[in-house]
């Protein structure tokens, strides 16, 4: 794919969250620990039975599971079930509420703990074909232990629960829905995008994969290179990513026909919404995209301790019309929803490109040089805590652009809007770059600049190059993770660009400096994509 290039100097403020996923590495030969932890004790069930059971998994490795069936359910009645694969470090009882909910209404549910984590056997395959193949063994169980409906099988998780739903779709034909929420359609995509590593991501997975299971060897060692910015391992890694997309088996996901619910927040850190888009848009069959405010599972939290929650009420209208055959309209809804982080009202689309159809553009124009390797203030936030923030108490993360160091930054703005612009989908990010040095990190920013020069950032994405000629102008082209945002009147946007965020590892050796050009024959912009007043 690319020639290896060896590491270059990473940002010293980012030594802390590598050596932290690291140190949880470590920690990985403390993990059978967590095979003996006790599991909590689920909450009485009000109309529906419970049980928990084990069930053989491939390979004969057990899974810890529960089981709630309709109270009541006579002998010969056959009911729709739905399959829940726990997220990444969670025990067992992560969807008992969710579970009584359904089976309340008529489902058989069967939430199992993933291979590798807390009293499941086996180690954690992420996702890999090991996980794919215990979903369908799940569902042969459900099948032969519970009054489950063969031909009405549907399939949900958050997170890790998500990914193994929409891969488990593409390999077993009895799944006949999914809701996919806070997942991924591209692995890579999402936790490598731009070519950059998501520093805080893969060490918060690394982190919770030490502390409540047993990661394989295969895991370990990809983590590793991944934080350790092993380029002689690159291919390797994207090839272990793919295996692990449900993108990749796409084709499949189609072939079989499911009925494919996607759920995200536009401030997800581990999987930003625009590969789930992307993966929206290629799917034929039945399909629903929904993006809220928060970051990720921040949007599905609430429901996980049984309270209202939208994205759950979603999931379960959902099954009813493609389990039950319910004619409670969902089909009949736009199928893009999108609730923006602004005014929090949700709005229809019939498809992703329509959500933004206008574009402006905000000219980079002359040449700005900025020097590497020092934060000039302007960041992501914090991995799961800034874009929760800004769910709950309507705090983003800021800066103040006026006194952003311009040595550091390249900095264009628009004009002062006379009205309110509604940023929606993704802005997009085209110029010319030279560096002093072959390898390179930038991150661009969008931020809402107040009269006062406070930002409010819209958005952000991170970009890194490799064997690029020192002195030697290149094309460079970044989408910036989307988003549904609302410009008040009298503000304008920023475009920020500098080398370093905590969120990110950077390639930008000491002394590199990164100048931006606009030649009159390919002129330099960001493209905002605005939907229409």
């Amino acid at each position: 794919m690319r020639a290896p290039h060896p590491h270059r100097a990473l940002r010293k403020t980012t030594v802390g969250t590598v050596s932290a996923a690291l140190v949880a590495g470590a920690a990985f030969g403390l993990a059978p620990a967590a095979q003996a932890a006790p599991a909590a004790a689920p909450p009485a069930a009000s109309a529906t039975d419970v049980r928990f059971v084990d069930i053989p998994g491939d390979g004969g490795t057990i899974l810890k599971a529960n089981v709630f069936t309709p109270q009541g359910a006579q002998p010969g009645t056959r009911y729709p079930a739905i399959v829940l694969p726990t997220s990444w470090a969670m025990p067992q009882i992560e969807y008992v509420a969710q579970a009584q909910k359904l089976a309340n209404s008529g489902y058989v549910v069967v939430s199992y703990n993933s291979r590798g984590f807390w009293q499941s056997g086996g180690e954690i395959e992420t996702a890999g074909p090991e996980d794919i193949a215990d979903a369908s063994k799940v569902i042969d169980w459900t099948l032969a232990h519970t009054p489950a409906d063969p031909s009405k099988v549907g399939m949900a998780g958050v997170s890790y629960g998500a990914g193994i739903s929409l891969l488990a779709a593409g390999h077993d034909k009895r799944v006949r829905a999914v809701a996919a929420l806070s997942g991924w359609g591209d692995l890579i995509d999402s936790i490598y995008s731009g070519r950059t590593q998501h520093a805080q991501a893969a060490a918060l997975l690394g982190g919770a994969g030490a502390l409540t299971g047993r990661p394989s060897a295969e895991l370990q060692q990809t983590l590793k290179d991944f934080l350790g910015s092993n380029l002689d391992k690159e291919d390797e890694m994207i090839a272990w990513g793919a295996k692990r997309s449900p993108a990749t088996y796409l084709d499949e996901i189609n072939e079989n026909g499911a009925a494919v619910m996607l759920g995200n927040a536009w401030g997800d850190t581990l999987f930003p919404p625009n590969q789930y888009a992307e993966f929206y848009e290629r799917l034929t069959g039945p399909k629903r995209l929904e993006f809220r405010p928060g970051d990720h599972a921040t949007a599905e939290a609430t429901g996980l301790l049984g309270l209202p929650n939208d994205t759950w009420t979603s999931t379960q209208r959902w099954f009813d019309h493609y389990l039950k055959g319910a004619d409670n309209g969902i089909d009949k809804e736009q199928p893009v929803q999108l609730k923006s982080r602004s005014t929090g009202g949700y709005e229809g689309y019939p498809d992703w490109k329509s959500v933004g159809p206008t574009r402006q553009k905000i000219a980079m124009a002359g040449s700005t040089t900025i020097h590497a390797n020092v934060d000039s203030g302007a960041n992501g936030g914090i991995a799961i805590l800034s874009n929760a923030l800004e769910q709950f108490l309507k705090i983003p993360p800021t800066a103040s652009v006026p006194l952003l160091p311009r040595r550091y930054t390249g900095v264009w703005q628009s004009e002062r809007y006379a009205s309110a612009q509604r940023v929606r989908g993704t802005a997009k990010l085209h110029t010319t770059l030279t560096s002093t040095k072959e390898s390179g990190t930038l991150v661009a920013y969008l931020y809402d600049v107040g009269p006062l020069g406070l930002g409010k950032l819209v958005s952000n994405a991170p970009y890194t190059f490799h064997g690029k000629t020192p002195g030697r102008p290149f094309g460079v082209d970044l989408e910036l993770f989307s988003t549904a945002y609302d410009v008040p009147a009298g503000h304008r946007l920023a475009l920020v660009v500098d080398t370093v965020d905590p969120l990110y590892i950077e390639h930008n050796p000491s002394g590199a400096q990164l100048t931006f050009s606009s030649p009159a024959t390919d002129p330099s912009y960001l493209s905002v994509p605005l939907r229409e007043q």
